[in-house]
Formats: structure tokens, sequence, C-alpha cells
């Protein structure tokens, strides 16, 4: 049996699909590690991983609120790549799975002769359009660092997505694994909508939340709101058909519902999908991937995009018209048709195997140099 280390960042939808993946390879009998920020030791350790220390990174939290440039840094930072180099000294690793954004961390892997897979939890193609070429490209190329270069690099690149939704879907060189989200069979209900806008922090999160409350409060379905660690559940004013809580578990919720009210983060885009479930999106952020998350997903015929200053009034007839049958409930089906057909943590353990299997972790880093 092999042993693996993964390289994560204190974000959001970024951190379950490495820990998915980890759990099916540790079902297989190969040990896995982690290195993080220090906030995710706790989390990470209830997952059931080791974690590395990393002394040298960053400190970093994805709750709190951070500038674009404190972002820059983080996704730029070489300190959590010594860590990880320092622990991969103290205990080799048969192979290195890197998050997509740490470009910091693959440079010194580079320059450290460590081979990498990475692994995208995201749409290649924002990552190689929009980021790259947005602020976020900028700065990694102001700490002289080569974004397009370090995924070259790469042994493989495994993209955590759905390809037809992907508009890189059909670009050679990356080995599309599928969503990593977890399903469970739909139970019957009455009508239910779930509310979810990230677990990270967004400027105006209460205020949007309380919107799409307000838009619900005459709707004949139950309403339930996960609010995250950001917002206070106090803060919000529920309506009589309305819960709120801080975290519940979608995997639990999403066999119940009806229709998700999101932002368009990957994560819960996909396992909303997964569950067949039409969405309503407001992206909390222009400059991430969740405007052209709630694109494709939109154009696809599943959902509706609805802007992030949307009144209630605007909001409840979509909210309405999403609810009940119609076309958009087929083509969410047919996409969630797709996904379940792609088991991501499967198929990223698998790919992972292949490459331990034909030795192209141990004979790249032989022929990997600095």
């Amino acid at each position: 049996m092999a042993e693996i280390l993964f390289v994560t960042w204190d974000g959001g939808g970024n951190v379950p699909p490495a820990l998915g993946v980890a759990d099916e390879l540790m079902r297989r009998g190969h040990t896995v590690r982690f290195a993080g920020h220090r906030r995710q030791r706790p989390a990470l350790e209830a997952a059931g991983v080791e974690v590395v220390p990393t002394p040298m990174a960053r400190d970093w939290s994805g709750i709190e609120a951070n500038s674009a440039l404190a972002a820059v840094a983080m996704f730029g930072d070489r300190g959590l790549g010594r860590d990880v180099v320092a622990a991969l000294d103290d205990r080799p690793a048969d192979a290195v799975v890197v998050d997509c954004l740490l470009f910091g961390v693959m440079d010194e892997l580079r320059k450290a002769g460590r081979p990498y897979i990475v692994l995208e939890h995201l749409y290649d193609a924002y990552l190689t359009g929009s980021w790259m070429n947005g602020p976020m490209g900028l700065g990694m190329r102001m700490k002289r660092l080569q974004p397009r270069r370090a995924l070259d690099a790469a042994q493989a690149r495994l993209v955590a997505t759905l390809p037809s939704l992907d508009p890189s879907g059909q670009r050679p060189g990356l080995a599309y694994i599928g969503p990593v989200v977890r399903f469970s069979e739909p139970v019957a209900a009455d009508p239910m909508v779930l509310v979810s806008l990230s677990t990270f922090h967004f400027p105006r999160m209460a205020q949007c939340l309380q919107t799409v409350l307000d838009a619900c409060a005459d709707l004949d379905a139950h309403v339930v709101v996960t609010t995250g660690p950001v917002v206070d559940p106090a803060e919000l004013r529920a309506p009589a058909n309305a819960e709120v809580h801080r975290f519940v578990p979608h995997a639990e919720l999403m066999p119940q519902a009806s229709l998700v009210v999101g932002h368009g983060g990957h994560g819960t885009t996909m396992q909303a999908l997964a569950h067949d479930l039409p969405m309503v999106l407001m992206p909390m952020h222009p400059l991430l991937d969740q405007p052209l998350v709630a694109r494709t997903v939109a154009d696809a015929g599943a959902g509706r995009v609805v802007g992030k200053k949307a009144s209630a009034d605007e909001l409840r007839p979509v909210i309405r018209r999403l609810l009940a049958d119609g076309p958009h409930r087929s083509a969410a089906a047919r996409l969630g048709a797709e996904i379940r057909a792609m088991p991501g943590a499967a198929l990223g353990a698998d790919r992972i195997d292949e490459l331990l299997t034909d030795g192209g972790a141990k004979s790249a880093q032989r022929a990997m140099k600095p």
C-alpha cells in the first residue's frame, strides 16, 4: 500500500473533494496525510486523517474578511510549500496531491524535484481563464510564480467536475473524475426549499439571506436555511414556514428538498444537481467561479441566475417558478444522472492508483529536477 500526502487550504468547497478522494484511498488501504492551514487541523483530524505540522505557512482563515492581496499571499505562499517539502524529507510519500490554487506549494515542490498531482475542485475553464488572467493570476506573476507552467508540470490534473458543464471539458490533458459529492436516494416529502449561500466570508451575506427568507415567506413550502460559520442565525428574521440553522449536512437535507437557492459555489451546485434539484443561483462575488457555474447551470436549463442585489419582490416569482414542475426539473435530472455516473471519489482514487501502479509517481520523482 502507498502513502499519499494531500495539500489543501482553509476555504469552502475546495476541502470536501480532497477529503472524499482521501477517504476512498484510505478505504483501499492506503495511508493518507494532510497539510494545510493551522485552523484546519481540528476539522481534518475529525475527518480521520493525519495532519502534518505547517509552522512556516501563513496564517489564514476562510471565515474572516480577507483582501485580494491577502488571498494572493496565501495562494502564492512558499512557506506552506517548504513545510510540505520538510514533511516529505521527514517521511517520504508515494504521491503528493496539491490543491489547484496553491501555486507557491507547487513551486517549492518543483524546485525540490518532487512530483505532484493537481486536484482541480472547480471548472478548469475558470482556473485557466478568469483566474489566471485576472487579479489572482497577476498576483502570482508578481510573486514570480508561473501558474500555467506549474499545472503543465503536474503528473496529472484531476478535474472534479462535470465535463459537459465545464467549457474546458473537451480539452486534452485533463482527467475528469466527476464531482466528489455525497448522494442519497430521494425521500418522499412535502415541498422544501434549501437555502445556502456559502461557508466562506462574502460581503452582505446576512442581507442576502434575509432577502431570500422574505421572498419565501408566503410559499406553500417548508424553507430550511443553513448560514454556515459566517452569519449568526440570530441575525435573521425567519417567517413561520422557515427554520434557520448554522449547520445541517446538506447530504441529509437534499434528498428531501425540491429546490436549492445557492450562490453558484461549485460544491453545493454539483451536490444539488446530483440530487436532480433545480437551482436559483445568486453569485456572491463577481471575480470567483460562481457566475460561470451559475451561467452554465442556467444555460443547461436547470436553474435561473439572480443578482445579489435582487429584492424579495424580484426573487419571489423566480423561486415560485423553479419550485413548480417544468422543463427545469428534467434538465436537472439529466445533469444528475451524468454526475451519478461519474463517482468522483472512486474515479479520483482510481487515477492515483494507476499512477502508483504504473510506477508513475516513483519514476517521476527520480526524473524531476529542481
